[in-house]
Protein backbone atom coordinates (compact mmCIF):
# COMPACT_ATOMS: atom_id res chain seq x y z
CA UNK A 1 0.00 0.00 0.00
CA UNK A 2 1.65 3.17 -0.89
CA UNK A 3 2.30 6.23 1.44
CA UNK A 4 -1.05 8.85 1.81
CA UNK A 5 0.03 12.40 0.71
CA UNK A 6 -1.03 13.77 3.39
CA UNK A 7 -1.33 12.46 6.61
CA UNK A 8 -4.01 14.33 8.22
CA UNK A 9 -2.37 15.43 11.21
CA UNK A 10 0.61 17.07 8.66
CA UNK A 11 -2.65 18.50 6.55
CA UNK A 12 -4.56 19.76 9.46
CA UNK A 13 -1.18 21.47 10.45
CA UNK A 14 -0.43 22.83 7.45
CA UNK A 15 -3.89 24.69 6.84
CA UNK A 16 -3.81 25.55 10.56
CA UNK A 17 -7.53 24.50 10.32
CA UNK A 18 -9.54 22.41 13.05
CA UNK A 19 -11.59 19.11 12.80
CA UNK A 20 -15.21 18.57 12.98
CA UNK A 21 -17.43 15.55 12.98
CA UNK A 22 -15.65 12.00 12.17
CA UNK A 23 -12.20 13.03 10.45
CA UNK A 24 -10.14 10.15 10.65
CA UNK A 25 -9.05 9.02 7.43
CA UNK A 26 -5.43 10.04 5.84
CA UNK A 27 -5.54 12.13 2.19
CA UNK A 28 -5.07 10.28 -1.16
CA UNK A 29 -5.87 13.22 -3.30
CA UNK A 30 -6.95 16.71 -3.25
CA UNK A 31 -10.08 18.12 -5.29
CA UNK A 32 -11.99 21.04 -5.76
CA UNK A 33 -14.71 19.57 -8.37
CA UNK A 34 -17.12 17.39 -6.51
CA UNK A 35 -17.74 15.76 -10.06
CA UNK A 36 -14.29 14.38 -10.32
CA UNK A 37 -13.42 13.59 -6.90
CA UNK A 38 -12.04 10.31 -5.81
CA UNK A 39 -12.33 8.62 -2.87
CA UNK A 40 -9.74 9.55 -0.41
CA UNK A 41 -9.42 13.13 -1.87
CA UNK A 42 -9.80 15.96 0.07
CA UNK A 43 -12.35 18.59 -1.20
CA UNK A 44 -11.28 22.25 -0.77
CA UNK A 45 -14.47 24.68 -1.02
CA UNK A 46 -13.55 27.53 -2.94
CA UNK A 47 -15.19 30.32 -3.82
CA UNK A 48 -14.96 31.28 -7.27
CA UNK A 49 -17.03 34.04 -9.59
CA UNK A 50 -19.37 31.78 -10.67
CA UNK A 51 -19.61 28.83 -8.10
CA UNK A 52 -19.14 28.24 -4.27
CA UNK A 53 -17.56 25.16 -3.22
CA UNK A 54 -19.46 24.89 -0.22
CA UNK A 55 -22.87 23.86 -2.37
CA UNK A 56 -21.48 21.00 -3.34
CA UNK A 57 -19.35 19.56 -0.05
CA UNK A 58 -22.55 17.05 0.59
CA UNK A 59 -22.17 15.39 -3.01
CA UNK A 60 -18.12 15.57 -2.31
CA UNK A 61 -18.79 13.86 1.30
CA UNK A 62 -21.46 11.19 -0.31
CA UNK A 63 -18.52 10.33 -3.46
CA UNK A 64 -16.44 9.55 0.01
CA UNK A 65 -13.92 12.52 0.22
CA UNK A 66 -11.77 12.37 3.54
CA UNK A 67 -12.66 15.85 4.51
CA UNK A 68 -13.85 18.82 3.16
CA UNK A 69 -12.08 21.66 4.22
CA UNK A 70 -14.71 24.20 4.75
CA UNK A 71 -14.69 28.11 6.07
CA UNK A 72 -16.27 28.45 9.22
CA UNK A 73 -18.43 31.45 8.16
CA UNK A 74 -20.36 28.75 5.92
CA UNK A 75 -20.49 25.90 8.42
CA UNK A 76 -23.69 26.12 10.24
CA UNK A 77 -25.36 25.89 6.06
CA UNK A 78 -23.21 22.22 5.93
CA UNK A 79 -24.84 18.56 6.85
CA UNK A 80 -24.03 18.32 10.91
CA UNK A 81 -22.70 14.62 10.24
CA UNK A 82 -19.65 16.14 7.50
CA UNK A 83 -15.87 15.43 8.26
CA UNK A 84 -14.80 18.81 7.89
CA UNK A 85 -11.16 20.66 8.43
CA UNK A 86 -12.80 24.32 9.18
CA UNK A 87 -10.48 27.62 8.34
CA UNK A 88 -11.61 31.02 7.94
CA UNK A 89 -10.63 30.97 4.27
CA UNK A 90 -10.34 27.80 2.29
CA UNK A 91 -8.38 29.46 -0.93
CA UNK A 92 -5.67 30.77 1.55
CA UNK A 93 -5.59 27.47 3.45
CA UNK A 94 -5.08 25.36 0.23
CA UNK A 95 -2.08 28.06 -0.70
CA UNK A 96 -1.13 26.86 2.98
CA UNK A 97 -0.72 23.48 1.99
CA UNK A 98 0.77 24.05 -1.30
CA UNK A 99 4.02 25.97 0.80
CA UNK A 100 3.77 23.17 3.11
CA UNK A 101 4.39 20.53 0.17
CA UNK A 102 7.06 22.66 -1.27
CA UNK A 103 8.54 22.79 2.29
CA UNK A 104 8.61 19.23 2.50
CA UNK A 105 10.10 18.01 -0.51
CA UNK A 106 13.76 18.00 -1.96
CA UNK A 107 12.75 17.87 -5.62
CA UNK A 108 13.99 20.00 -8.39
CA UNK A 109 11.23 22.11 -9.68
CA UNK A 110 11.19 24.11 -12.70
CA UNK A 111 8.06 26.95 -13.75
CA UNK A 112 7.65 27.96 -17.22
CA UNK A 113 5.51 31.13 -18.51
CA UNK A 114 5.53 33.00 -21.47
CA UNK A 115 3.02 34.64 -23.61
CA UNK A 116 2.60 31.23 -26.13
CA UNK A 117 3.61 27.58 -25.84
CA UNK A 118 3.44 27.48 -21.50
CA UNK A 119 1.17 24.43 -21.53
CA UNK A 120 3.10 22.85 -24.49
CA UNK A 121 6.69 23.51 -23.05
CA UNK A 122 5.31 22.25 -19.32
CA UNK A 123 4.13 19.03 -21.49
CA UNK A 124 7.43 18.77 -23.08
CA UNK A 125 8.88 18.89 -19.70
CA UNK A 126 6.91 16.30 -17.98
CA UNK A 127 7.34 14.10 -20.82
CA UNK A 128 11.38 14.43 -20.52
CA UNK A 129 11.77 13.96 -17.20
CA UNK A 130 10.24 11.23 -16.29
CA UNK A 131 13.25 9.42 -18.01
CA UNK A 132 14.90 10.63 -15.08
CA UNK A 133 12.86 10.34 -12.25
CA UNK A 134 9.33 10.72 -10.37
CA UNK A 135 7.70 13.83 -12.06
CA UNK A 136 4.63 15.84 -10.67
CA UNK A 137 3.14 18.56 -13.08
CA UNK A 138 0.05 20.82 -13.11
CA UNK A 139 -2.61 18.94 -15.21
CA UNK A 140 -4.08 21.06 -18.13
CA UNK A 141 -3.96 24.85 -17.62
CA UNK A 142 -3.83 25.08 -13.90
CA UNK A 143 -2.09 27.92 -13.83
CA UNK A 144 -3.77 30.71 -11.83
CA UNK A 145 -4.92 31.87 -8.56
CA UNK A 146 -6.12 28.64 -7.32
CA UNK A 147 -4.63 26.31 -10.18
CA UNK A 148 -1.24 27.17 -8.80
CA UNK A 149 -1.60 26.01 -5.11
CA UNK A 150 -3.72 23.21 -6.20
CA UNK A 151 -0.98 21.57 -8.17
CA UNK A 152 1.28 22.20 -4.98
CA UNK A 153 -0.96 20.70 -2.74
CA UNK A 154 -0.90 17.51 -4.87
CA UNK A 155 2.84 16.95 -5.00
CA UNK A 156 3.94 13.95 -3.50
CA UNK A 157 6.83 13.90 -0.99
CA UNK A 158 9.08 11.82 -2.33
CA UNK A 159 8.92 14.09 -6.05
CA UNK A 160 12.01 14.44 -7.94
CA UNK A 161 11.13 16.95 -10.60
CA UNK A 162 8.53 19.18 -10.32
CA UNK A 163 6.81 21.15 -13.54
CA UNK A 164 4.89 24.36 -13.02
CA UNK A 165 3.23 26.65 -15.15
CA UNK A 166 2.15 30.19 -14.54
CA UNK A 167 0.03 32.64 -16.22
CA UNK A 168 -1.27 35.91 -15.53
CA UNK A 169 -3.77 38.37 -17.57
CA UNK A 170 -2.84 41.46 -15.37
CA UNK A 171 0.20 42.44 -13.82
CA UNK A 172 1.00 41.47 -10.03
CA UNK A 173 -0.25 38.16 -10.78
CA UNK A 174 2.65 35.95 -11.20
CA UNK A 175 4.54 37.15 -8.06
CA UNK A 176 3.10 35.69 -5.52
CA UNK A 177 2.60 31.93 -7.26
CA UNK A 178 5.90 31.81 -8.24
CA UNK A 179 6.98 32.70 -4.79
CA UNK A 180 4.91 29.78 -3.33
CA UNK A 181 6.26 27.21 -6.42
CA UNK A 182 9.86 28.57 -5.71
CA UNK A 183 11.48 27.18 -8.95
CA UNK A 184 15.25 25.80 -9.13
CA UNK A 185 14.56 26.99 -12.92
CA UNK A 186 12.24 29.82 -14.81
CA UNK A 187 11.65 29.79 -18.61
CA UNK A 188 10.41 32.08 -20.23
CA UNK A 189 9.33 30.88 -23.78
CA UNK A 190 8.34 34.44 -25.29
CA UNK A 191 6.64 37.61 -25.24
CA UNK A 192 3.89 38.76 -27.34
CA UNK A 193 1.06 41.27 -28.13
CA UNK A 194 -1.72 39.64 -25.79
CA UNK A 195 -4.06 40.67 -23.38
CA UNK A 196 -3.29 44.46 -24.53
CA UNK A 197 -6.79 45.30 -23.09
CA UNK A 198 -4.97 45.01 -19.70
CA UNK A 199 -1.35 46.33 -20.82
CA UNK A 200 -0.11 49.73 -22.23
CA UNK A 201 2.66 48.11 -24.39
CA UNK A 202 4.44 44.74 -25.04
CA UNK A 203 7.53 45.79 -22.47
CA UNK A 204 4.44 45.91 -19.67
CA UNK A 205 3.33 42.15 -20.65
CA UNK A 206 7.44 41.98 -20.32
CA UNK A 207 7.45 43.43 -16.84
CA UNK A 208 4.90 41.21 -15.97
CA UNK A 209 6.31 38.20 -17.59
CA UNK A 210 9.29 38.65 -15.52
CA UNK A 211 7.96 38.55 -12.13
CA UNK A 212 9.00 34.52 -12.39
CA UNK A 213 12.26 35.52 -11.54
CA UNK A 214 10.83 37.54 -7.67
CA UNK A 215 10.68 33.45 -6.65
CA UNK A 216 13.81 31.69 -8.09
CA UNK A 217 15.80 30.11 -5.54
CA UNK A 218 19.27 31.31 -5.15
CA UNK A 219 21.52 30.33 -7.38
CA UNK A 220 18.87 29.57 -9.75
CA UNK A 221 18.76 29.80 -13.79
CA UNK A 222 16.53 31.94 -15.87
CA UNK A 223 16.22 30.26 -19.41
CA UNK A 224 15.51 33.04 -21.97
CA UNK A 225 14.73 33.07 -25.38
CA UNK A 226 16.89 35.19 -27.33
CA UNK A 227 15.35 35.45 -30.16
CA UNK A 228 12.48 37.18 -28.98
CA UNK A 229 12.08 41.38 -28.49
CA UNK A 230 11.90 41.63 -25.37
CA UNK A 231 15.11 39.24 -24.76
CA UNK A 232 16.97 42.33 -23.70
CA UNK A 233 14.59 44.31 -21.09
CA UNK A 234 13.99 40.84 -19.86
CA UNK A 235 17.60 40.06 -19.10
CA UNK A 236 17.90 43.31 -17.80
CA UNK A 237 15.16 42.82 -15.14
CA UNK A 238 16.63 39.14 -14.68
CA UNK A 239 19.77 41.32 -13.15
CA UNK A 240 18.02 43.33 -11.33
CA UNK A 241 16.04 40.61 -9.82
CA UNK A 242 19.22 39.49 -8.50
CA UNK A 243 19.44 36.28 -10.88
CA UNK A 244 22.91 35.50 -11.65
CA UNK A 245 22.59 32.96 -13.93
CA UNK A 246 20.74 33.13 -17.27
CA UNK A 247 20.85 30.58 -20.08
CA UNK A 248 19.57 31.62 -23.50
CA UNK A 249 18.06 29.47 -26.60
CA UNK A 250 17.33 29.96 -30.21
CA UNK A 251 18.30 29.56 -33.92
CA UNK A 252 22.13 31.29 -34.15
CA UNK A 253 25.25 30.03 -32.37
CA UNK A 254 25.13 33.26 -29.92
CA UNK A 255 22.66 31.57 -28.04
CA UNK A 256 23.71 28.73 -25.39
CA UNK A 257 20.93 26.36 -26.65
CA UNK A 258 20.66 26.90 -30.83
CA UNK A 259 18.95 25.08 -33.48
CA UNK A 260 21.72 23.65 -36.44
CA UNK A 261 18.80 21.91 -38.45
CA UNK A 262 15.02 21.19 -38.53
CA UNK A 263 13.45 19.06 -40.46
CA UNK A 264 9.64 19.16 -40.99
CA UNK A 265 7.13 16.49 -41.88
CA UNK A 266 3.60 16.19 -41.00
CA UNK A 267 3.46 14.98 -37.61
CA UNK A 268 6.52 16.13 -36.10
CA UNK A 269 10.08 17.44 -36.64
CA UNK A 270 13.55 16.11 -36.93
CA UNK A 271 16.26 18.70 -34.99
CA UNK A 272 19.68 18.55 -34.96
CA UNK A 273 20.69 21.05 -31.90
CA UNK A 274 23.72 22.10 -29.36
CA UNK A 275 22.61 22.15 -25.85
CA UNK A 276 24.80 24.45 -23.64
CA UNK A 277 27.94 22.87 -25.57
CA UNK A 278 26.29 19.06 -26.21
CA UNK A 279 24.94 17.89 -29.42
CA UNK A 280 21.90 16.09 -30.13
CA UNK A 281 19.45 15.32 -32.60
CA UNK A 282 15.89 14.30 -31.59
CA UNK A 283 12.17 14.35 -33.13
CA UNK A 284 9.35 15.61 -31.94
CA UNK A 285 5.85 14.32 -32.04
CA UNK A 286 3.82 17.41 -32.31
CA UNK A 287 4.19 19.96 -35.53
CA UNK A 288 4.71 23.55 -35.76
CA UNK A 289 8.51 25.59 -35.82
CA UNK A 290 6.89 26.54 -32.07
CA UNK A 291 7.14 23.58 -30.29
CA UNK A 292 10.95 22.88 -32.00
CA UNK A 293 12.10 26.41 -30.85
CA UNK A 294 10.59 25.40 -27.33
CA UNK A 295 12.33 22.13 -27.24
CA UNK A 296 15.69 23.88 -26.61
CA UNK A 297 14.11 25.58 -24.13
CA UNK A 298 12.85 22.37 -22.52
CA UNK A 299 16.47 20.60 -22.77
CA UNK A 300 18.49 23.08 -21.48
CA UNK A 301 16.23 23.04 -18.44
CA UNK A 302 16.43 19.24 -18.39
CA UNK A 303 20.27 19.48 -17.99
CA UNK A 304 20.17 22.42 -15.74
CA UNK A 305 18.06 20.10 -13.13
CA UNK A 306 20.16 17.73 -13.19
CA UNK A 307 18.37 15.26 -15.50
CA UNK A 308 19.68 12.71 -18.72
CA UNK A 309 19.73 14.60 -21.82
CA UNK A 310 19.61 11.31 -23.97
CA UNK A 311 17.00 10.09 -22.84
CA UNK A 312 15.09 13.40 -22.60
CA UNK A 313 15.93 14.12 -26.20
CA UNK A 314 14.78 10.25 -26.96
CA UNK A 315 10.94 11.09 -24.88
CA UNK A 316 10.17 14.13 -27.25
CA UNK A 317 9.05 11.92 -29.74
CA UNK A 318 6.11 10.76 -27.94
CA UNK A 319 4.86 14.10 -27.50
CA UNK A 320 1.59 14.83 -28.97
CA UNK A 321 -0.44 18.15 -29.15
CA UNK A 322 -3.47 17.72 -26.58
CA UNK A 323 -7.33 18.60 -27.64
CA UNK A 324 -7.13 22.27 -28.75
CA UNK A 325 -3.71 22.92 -28.73
CA UNK A 326 -2.31 21.55 -32.36
CA UNK A 327 -4.19 17.60 -32.49
CA UNK A 328 -4.42 16.63 -35.54
CA UNK A 329 -7.44 13.88 -36.13
CA UNK A 330 -7.97 12.21 -39.31
CA UNK A 331 -11.92 12.31 -40.47
CA UNK A 332 -12.93 9.42 -42.97
CA UNK A 333 -14.55 11.27 -46.14
CA UNK A 334 -16.45 10.08 -48.86
CA UNK A 335 -13.68 9.28 -51.23
CA UNK A 336 -10.85 10.02 -49.04
CA UNK A 337 -10.63 12.23 -45.71
CA UNK A 338 -10.04 14.90 -43.99
CA UNK A 339 -6.85 16.08 -41.42
CA UNK A 340 -8.28 18.39 -38.94
CA UNK A 341 -5.71 20.49 -36.68
CA UNK A 342 -8.01 21.51 -33.50
CA UNK A 343 -5.87 24.75 -31.90
CA UNK A 344 -9.50 26.10 -30.61
CA UNK A 345 -8.57 26.05 -27.02
CA UNK A 346 -7.35 29.97 -27.47
CA UNK A 347 -5.68 32.49 -29.25
CA UNK A 348 -3.36 35.24 -29.35
CA UNK A 349 -1.61 36.77 -32.42
CA UNK A 350 1.53 35.37 -31.67
CA UNK A 351 -0.29 31.68 -31.76
CA UNK A 352 -2.59 32.19 -34.72
CA UNK A 353 0.60 33.06 -36.56
CA UNK A 354 2.17 29.51 -35.46
CA UNK A 355 -1.25 27.57 -36.03
CA UNK A 356 -0.99 29.21 -39.45
CA UNK A 357 2.64 28.19 -39.90
CA UNK A 358 1.65 24.36 -38.96
CA UNK A 359 -1.10 25.10 -41.19
CA UNK A 360 1.44 25.81 -43.93
CA UNK A 361 3.76 22.56 -43.56
CA UNK A 362 0.52 20.11 -43.80
CA UNK A 363 0.96 18.67 -47.17
CA UNK A 364 -2.43 18.59 -49.17
CA UNK A 365 -3.15 16.30 -51.97
CA UNK A 366 -5.32 18.07 -54.55
CA UNK A 367 -8.24 19.22 -54.77
CA UNK A 368 -7.90 19.38 -51.05
CA UNK A 369 -7.20 22.99 -49.56
CA UNK A 370 -5.75 24.33 -46.82
CA UNK A 371 -8.77 25.99 -44.81
CA UNK A 372 -8.68 27.88 -41.73
CA UNK A 373 -11.53 28.85 -40.18
CA UNK A 374 -10.57 31.39 -37.24
CA UNK A 375 -12.25 33.49 -34.66
CA UNK A 376 -12.01 36.50 -32.94
CA UNK A 377 -8.93 37.26 -30.57
CA UNK A 378 -9.82 38.70 -27.35
CA UNK A 379 -8.13 40.90 -24.87
CA UNK A 380 -6.18 43.05 -27.45
CA UNK A 381 -7.91 46.85 -26.32
CA UNK A 382 -7.88 49.58 -28.63
CA UNK A 383 -5.36 48.17 -31.17
CA UNK A 384 -7.82 44.48 -32.17
CA UNK A 385 -9.21 45.50 -35.10
CA UNK A 386 -5.74 46.27 -36.46
CA UNK A 387 -4.00 43.25 -35.22
CA UNK A 388 -6.84 40.98 -36.50
CA UNK A 389 -6.35 42.85 -40.46
CA UNK A 390 -2.69 41.94 -39.79
CA UNK A 391 -2.99 38.58 -40.12
CA UNK A 392 -3.46 38.95 -43.76
CA UNK A 393 -0.04 38.37 -44.08
CA UNK A 394 0.66 35.12 -42.70
CA UNK A 395 -2.78 33.50 -44.38
CA UNK A 396 -0.68 34.21 -47.42
CA UNK A 397 2.27 33.15 -46.34
CA UNK A 398 0.72 30.01 -44.96
CA UNK A 399 -0.80 29.30 -49.12
CA UNK A 400 -4.48 28.98 -47.35
CA UNK A 401 -7.20 28.73 -49.71
CA UNK A 402 -10.35 29.11 -48.10
CA UNK A 403 -10.89 31.49 -44.88
CA UNK A 404 -14.36 31.48 -42.72
CA UNK A 405 -14.03 34.12 -39.85
CA UNK A 406 -16.30 34.61 -36.86
CA UNK A 407 -16.87 37.75 -34.60
CA UNK A 408 -16.53 41.33 -35.04
CA UNK A 409 -12.70 42.12 -34.67
CA UNK A 410 -12.39 38.97 -37.63
CA UNK A 411 -14.75 41.43 -39.99
CA UNK A 412 -11.65 43.71 -40.09
CA UNK A 413 -9.72 40.75 -41.65
CA UNK A 414 -12.17 39.64 -43.72
CA UNK A 415 -12.07 43.10 -45.23
CA UNK A 416 -8.29 42.62 -46.24
CA UNK A 417 -8.78 38.93 -47.76
CA UNK A 418 -8.46 38.51 -51.34
CA UNK A 419 -12.25 37.51 -53.18
CA UNK A 420 -10.88 34.45 -53.97
CA UNK A 421 -10.03 33.18 -50.15
CA UNK A 422 -13.44 34.51 -48.67
CA UNK A 423 -15.45 31.59 -48.02
CA UNK A 424 -17.79 32.43 -45.35
CA UNK A 425 -17.90 35.21 -42.31
CA UNK A 426 -20.29 35.74 -39.96
CA UNK A 427 -20.85 37.37 -36.33
CA UNK A 428 -20.99 34.05 -34.46
CA UNK A 429 -18.58 30.55 -34.42
CA UNK A 430 -21.90 28.82 -34.31
CA UNK A 431 -23.39 30.44 -37.88
CA UNK A 432 -20.02 28.44 -39.45
CA UNK A 433 -20.97 25.35 -39.04
CA UNK A 434 -23.50 24.66 -41.88
CA UNK A 435 -21.42 26.38 -44.43
CA UNK A 436 -18.21 24.45 -43.53
CA UNK A 437 -19.73 20.84 -43.72
CA UNK A 438 -21.37 21.36 -46.68
CA UNK A 439 -18.19 23.07 -48.62
CA UNK A 440 -15.53 20.48 -47.26
CA UNK A 441 -13.86 17.82 -50.13
CA UNK A 442 -11.50 15.47 -49.69
CA UNK A 443 -8.49 15.72 -49.55
CA UNK A 444 -8.84 18.96 -47.00
CA UNK A 445 -6.96 19.73 -43.63
CA UNK A 446 -8.88 22.13 -41.91
CA UNK A 447 -7.38 24.24 -38.61
CA UNK A 448 -10.09 25.17 -36.19
CA UNK A 449 -8.40 28.58 -33.95
CA UNK A 450 -9.80 31.32 -31.94
CA UNK A 451 -10.02 32.36 -28.20
CA UNK A 452 -12.16 30.72 -25.81
CA UNK A 453 -14.96 33.27 -25.88
CA UNK A 454 -15.20 33.21 -29.62
CA UNK A 455 -16.31 29.61 -28.77
CA UNK A 456 -14.90 27.72 -32.05
CA UNK A 457 -14.49 24.09 -30.13
CA UNK A 458 -17.90 22.89 -31.59
CA UNK A 459 -17.08 23.06 -34.78
CA UNK A 460 -14.33 20.92 -34.27
CA UNK A 461 -17.35 18.75 -32.33
CA UNK A 462 -19.39 19.07 -35.56
CA UNK A 463 -17.12 18.00 -37.48
CA UNK A 464 -15.98 14.51 -36.00
CA UNK A 465 -19.51 14.46 -35.40
CA UNK A 466 -20.71 13.89 -38.70
CA UNK A 467 -17.03 12.21 -39.69
CA UNK A 468 -16.37 10.40 -36.39
CA UNK A 469 -12.43 9.50 -36.25
CA UNK A 470 -11.82 5.52 -36.24
CA UNK A 471 -9.93 6.53 -33.19
CA UNK A 472 -10.46 9.93 -31.94
CA UNK A 473 -7.07 10.82 -30.55
CA UNK A 474 -5.27 9.27 -33.87
CA UNK A 475 -2.49 11.90 -35.00
CA UNK A 476 -2.17 12.42 -38.64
Amino acid sequence: MSDPLWTLDAFVEACAGRKQGDVRADITGISIDSRSLQPGDAFVAIKGDRLDGHDYVAQALEAGASLALVAESRLASLPEDGRYVVVDDPLEALRQVGRAARARTEARIVAVTGSVGKTGTKEALRLTLEKSGKVHASVASFNNHWGVPLTLARMPQDTEFGVFEIGMNHAGEISPLVKMVRPHVAIITTVQAVHLEFFESVEKIAQAKAEIFDGLEPDGIAILNRDNRQYDLLRFLATTAGVSHVQTFGETSACDSFLENVASYPAGSSVDASILGREITYKIGAPGKHHVKNSLAVLTAVVALGGDLAKAGLALDAMRPPKGRGEVTRLPFPGGEVNLIDESYNANPASMRAALAVLAEAPVKRPGRRIAVIGDMRELGPDADRLHAELAGPIEEAQVDAVYCAGPHMRSLWQQLPHDLKAHYSEEAKDLEDPLLNDIRPGDVIMIKGSLGTKMGPLVDALKKEYPPADDTAAA
